[in-house]
């Protein structure tokens, strides 16, 4: 499914009458026992009927009929939340403490997604740096839900020549990213990308501090216009409020990250409440490249130990490394302290929000850890639990256009994440991941069992 740019608000799937009994010829799962978060809100302690990858039905204990020959599974004293849907990472770009193009494979986008979906993130959206095979794996991985996540994603993306993204630091020795220089050469940029399938428009709009050209305000433009001639949406990759604000005055759809280099004023705030503007504050992107020198304990942690390479796990335990990160760490923390302070006011404001982390762009963005450390890192600044979770899951999804997912109710895709711990009262809570399903079958858990080490691919 495409996100599309133009979708209706609020447009949903026709949903199962909610306590219908699913035909007795059809396999059916009882869910049983757990108090549910549906995405939008607490339901308590619910029955989910499963069929064929779908909701049949839910509701209280003894409302819904179960069939004679359904398999009941029972989670009683756990929690289920919706699988995290995610609108900002990417896949097929790491290996060990290395990054670049060339890992861009089949068993390394492979073992990206597993490792998505072990740490309950069920729909990935891989913005930019794609290559080739993107369309084919996923096509792969929509069809068998036990490869990993869902993909999703902006195919190679749109960058600026000799710009952002940076080839070299990127790693992008075959680099897939077209690079117009003039408008017209974005809108035919944005054409063959539309043609190949893309899901999303990617722009890099960034000149890294003054050190590459930046898109120029003509062709982000005209791009902008393109993509919606198509249906499509636009996403685009920022720092700066500059930018930022020339974006979404042009029609941007989605913000791709956090305005870093100054707090956005009123005036900001009005017109993406205007526009309807999504918002991914990607609070980690910056984080990451301090975070664990500051906290070497966490190797101790499965849930972190557990997502990490063997090369990874040794260059955290290196007391030199460490010293080296967290002697450079000033400016990284000044960016999350401003992304942070910027997610509050526009929060507060009602800002429309989206979720992403830049995960699995560099090897330091952990794909899993950093998709529950961005929920904590977004309580931080007075984004409840319930209000951070539907950000990660009902927002995500209609961010998206996604209208098959991201809530749990009858019609939709049965992707869950079954938790030992309350997600609604703490939200580190998340980290205690049992079991996950996805499109009605359960793919991993409980993630002690998972090792991102036991692949070859990783090390």
């Amino acid at each position: 499914m495409r996100a599309r740019a133009h979708l209706l608000p609020g447009l949903l799937l026709a949903a199962a009458p909610l306590l219908a009994a699913p035909s007795a010829t059809a396999a059916t799962i009882a869910i049983e026992g757990a108090r549910v978060f549906d995405g939008r809100e607490d339901l308590g302690s619910v029955t989910m009927l499963v069929r064929d990858g779908r909701i049949e039905a839910i509701g209280a204990p003894g409302s819904v009929r179960i069939p004679a020959d359904a398999k009941r599974v029972s989670y009683a004293g756990q929690h289920v939340i919706p699988g995290l849907v995610s609108n900002h990472s990417h896949v097929g770009n790491t290996s060990g403490t290395e990054h670049g193009d060339r890992f861009y494979t089949e068993d390394v986008v492979l073992r990206d997604l597993r490792q998505f979906q072990a740490y309950g993130v069920t729909t990935v959206t891989s913005l930019g740096m794609n290559g080739a095979g993107f369309y084919q794996l996923r096509a792969r991985v929509a069809q068998s839900p036990a490869l990993g996540a869902q993909l999703f994603g902006a195919g190679p993306g749109i960058g600026a020549p000799g710009g952002a993204p940076p080839a070299a630091i990127m790693g992008l020795a075959n680099d897939p990213v077209p690079r117009p220089a003039t408008a017209e050469a974005a809108r035919a940029a944005v054409r063959a990308q539309a043609e190949a399938g893309v899901d999303v428009i990617k722009l890099w709009v960034d000149d890294l501090g003054g050190r590459f050209p930046q898109m120029q305000p003509e062709v982000y433009r005209a791009a902008i216009d393109e993509a919606h001639r198509h249906g499509l949406k636009v996403s685009a990759h920022i720092h700066d409020l500059a930018p930022a604000r020339d974006l979404v005055a042009h029609g941007l759809d989605i913000i791709a990250h956090g305005v870093r280099d100054q707090l956005v004023d009123a005036a900001f705030i009005k017109t993406l409440k205007d526009a309807g503007t999504w918002y991914i504050p990607t609070v980690n992107i910056d984080e990451a490249n301090y975070l664990y020198a500051e906290h070497p304990q966490w190797l101790r942690q499965p849930f972190v130990a557990n997502a990490l390479p063997a090369a990874m796990r040794a260059r955290i335990a290196d007391a030199g490394w460490r010293s080296e990160q967290l002697a450079k760490a000033d400016g990284p923390r000044r960016a999350v302290a401003t992304n942070l302070a910027n997610l509050r006011a526009l929060h507060q404001a009602g800002v429309r929000l989206g979720f992403g982390t830049d995960s699995g762009a560099m090897p330091q963005r952990v794909i899993g850890v950093a998709e529950h450390r961005e929920l904590e890192l977004m309580t931080q600044v007075d984004v409840s639990p319930k209000q951070a979770l539907r950000v990660a899951t009902s927002d995500a999804a209609e961010l998206l256009g996604l209208d098959d997912r991201g809530v749990l109710a009858a019609g939709k895709r049965a992707d869950f994440v079954v938790l030992s711990g309350d997600p609604l009262a703490d939200i580190a809570n998340t980290r205690t991941i049992r079991a996950v399903w996805q499109a009605g079958e359960q793919v991993a858990g409980p993630i002690e069992d998972y090792a991102a080490h036991a692949s070859p691919a990783n090390d």
